[in-house]
């Protein structure tokens, strides 16, 4: 099972997000021919375009979901009729993300605001769904060959597209702006025909509206659910924006967030491959089984981010070909080690889809949400610019953990995930990585290698599991 996890984290939830992961081996060049100014376009623009991301399927991801596992045979009609009404829903909503669009692109990106928009919507507007009904199909099926394929092609691509653009062209933040439209038209096209011939997912655009308003009602409460994640991880450079923070101050911080980002779609991918193994864990009633699996993940999470932020200043100096920006790397540690919130998040919350208990969701990732914004409101003004990765921090672990103490939510539960012990180690993880990362050489050696032989440690303790 051990092998199953990490391979399928690997491999399930990268394809949609490899531009993330592969845009690290493109740093030393382009950060050659990019200003903060540039980061801070580009980010500002993006954080927009997230604050409307979650009504784009209106929290129809967990009706596929549940309908694969507990109608099996049937799942396929209702997934077809999904598709016609999301289809014709990516209209409306394609406008109305353009209009917004329209009157906040900053001053620095007018001249070629209407390029901008006609890149950014174009793909969501022709191909709708599509991908996500693709992606959804194979993970859930747990076929990784489908998605390691798309991940390695794009993945090239998107680098490629990234150095010709931004090195070549010096075409600066539009340099991504096209690699995105570029990578988003083909990755869809390599969905399109499967879904729509192979595998027989073909929309009907006839649906039952009573079909859509029974899904309504498990779906809808999952939006504010999903909206947290733009108010966690984007909204702060809205608020920098509102709150006139330079938009080189905004590009510091969009490029210390881009390392978090990259954590977050390791995050993310192992959230994707271990989802329906607890889910078919809670099938069986294996709760034990589904637990270990978090625990499994949250070591290795931990493992991962704190071995970046103790190394985090000689990666800086490796990567970032730009004196005014690789200095940022203490904000990516604090940003980095907050993305450990999400096993016990997963952990917390699985039931709760399984269950259908979605109307419970928002008492946690919404409220992490908004703490967060009225955080930065309240903080940036003070403290500047950088006491967003502090407030992200914070935000997330409470998104993590919270859940793991309500009671509606524990009765769900019949092993305990035993919350403190974990919410205390990222937090002295976090501190230790800060401090250590100033560290001379040999002293970050002696420190990892104390680091690897604890997680042997842990593994062998989870032995009986790891070998299931």
């Amino acid at each position: 099972m051990l092998k199953k996890l990490f391979s399928h984290s690997l491999i399930y939830g990268l394809a949609p997000q490899i531009s993330k992961i592969a845009g690290v081996f493109a740093l030393p060049i382009i950060t050659k021919d990019l200003t903060a100014i540039d980061y801070g376009v580009w980010g500002i623009t993006l954080a927009y375009v997230g604050s409307l991301q979650a009504l784009s399927n209106l929290g129809m991801g967990v009706v596929l979901s549940n309908s694969f596992f507990k109608m099996p045979r049937q799942h396929k009609w209702l997934w077809k009729q999904i598709y016609g009404f999301l289809m014709l829903w990516t209209l409306p909503f394609t406008l109305f993300v353009g209009a917004v669009l329209w009157f906040i692109i900053p001053p620095e990106a007018q001249s070629q605001a209407l390029l901008l928009l006609v890149l950014i919507l174009l793909p969501r507007l022709l191909f709708g769904p599509t991908k996500i009904l693709g992606t959804f199909y194979y993970q859930l099926n747990q076929r990784p060959t489908p998605i390691a394929i798309r991940t390695v092609i794009f993945g090239f691509l998107t680098v490629g597209l990234n150095v010709y653009t931004i090195s070549f062209l010096k075409l600066g933040f539009m340099g991504w702006a096209w690699t995105n439209f570029i990578v988003g038209i083909l990755m869809n096209l390599s969905y399109w025909y499967p879904v729509n011939f192979t595998l027989g997912y073909s929309p009907i655009f006839n649906f039952k509206w009573r079909t859509i308003r029974q899904s309504f009602k498990v779906s809808l409460p999952t939006v504010p659910h999903q909206y947290s994640a733009f108010l966690l991880n984007s909204s702060d450079r809205i608020v920098m924006d509102q709150l006139q923070v330079s938009a080189g101050q905004v590009g510091e911080y969009n490029l210390a967030s881009t390392f978090g980002n990259y954590f977050q779609t390791i995050t993310t991918a192992a959230n994707t491959a271990v989802g329906p193994m607890m889910l078919s864990c809670y099938k069986q009633g294996k709760d034990l089984e589904a637990r270990n699996l978090i625990f499994v993940l949250q070591i290795a999470i931990l493992s991962g981010t704190f071995f970046f932020s103790i190394w985090s200043r000689e990666v800086f100096e490796l990567l970032i070909k730009n004196d005014e920006l690789k200095v940022v790397y203490p904000l990516a540690i604090i940003i980095v080690m907050a993305y450990n919130y999400r096993p016990m998040y997963i952990g917390a919350m699985t039931k709760l889809f399984y269950s259908e208990k979605t109307n419970l969701l928002w008492r946690v990732s919404f409220i992490a949400g908004i703490s967060n914004i009225g955080l930065n409101l309240l903080l940036i003004p003070i403290f500047g610019f950088e006491a967003a990765a502090y407030t992200t921090f914070a935000s997330l672990l409470y998104m993590g953990f919270a859940g793991h103490f309500m009671k509606a939510i524990k009765v769900d539960h019949t092993v305990s995930f035993h919350p403190l012990f974990w919410l205390v180690l990222i937090i002295f993880t976090t501190v230790m990585a800060s401090l250590a990362v100033e560290l001379i050489l040999l002293y970050k050696i002696v420190l990892s290698v104390m680091t690897a032989g604890t997680i042997l440690y842990c593994v062998y303790k989870f032995r009986v599991f790891l070998s299931a």
